[in-house]
């Protein structure tokens, strides 16, 4: 798998690709979240590709503090190769390159399956609570 930023040529097939992954929510618009996420670090905004189909993508996130991970996705026709794995070491070096003393990410807890993922790679539960608070509403 080739590992480059996001271009806005690949808008749709992320958005599929979320879809495909059932990592679309009603509250989140994509295209927002696209959007927004070219706007502020859209070098940390990474898709795989392979035979020119793209195949994954994950959305870091870096604001001097703490590393964020979301919207990790691989294509479930193409899950189990260990495509999620290299996305995660690409973006951890690339924060890593910045500075970043640590990452966090958000699972939903019901997922034990990517949370087996994470404990894989060295992601442990940490001892916080997470809260969150919606600043904007993207349902209609």
């Amino acid at each position: 798998m080739q590992i480059r930023p996001f271009q806005e040529a690949d808008r749709a097939a992320v958005i599929q690709l979320w879809q495909d992954c059932g990592l679309t929510v009603p509250w989140n618009d994509p295209n927002k979240d696209i959007d927004r996420k070219c706007q502020v670090g859209a070098d940390l905004f990474l898709v795989g590709e392979t035979n020119g189909k793209l195949i994954a993508s994950v959305m870091g996130g870096y604001e001097g503090h703490r590393g964020w991970v979301n919207y990790l996705a691989v294509d479930p026709n193409h899950q189990g190769q260990g495509h999620a794995k290299q996305l995660m070491h690409t973006l951890e070096q690339k924060l890593i390159t910045l500075g970043c003393p640590k990452i966090n990410l958000q699972v939903r807890s019901t997922n034990t399956r990517v949370m087996a993922f994470y404990d894989a790679l060295g992601y442990q539960v940490d001892a916080a609570v997470s809260l969150g608070k919606r600043l904007i509403s993207d349902q209609p």
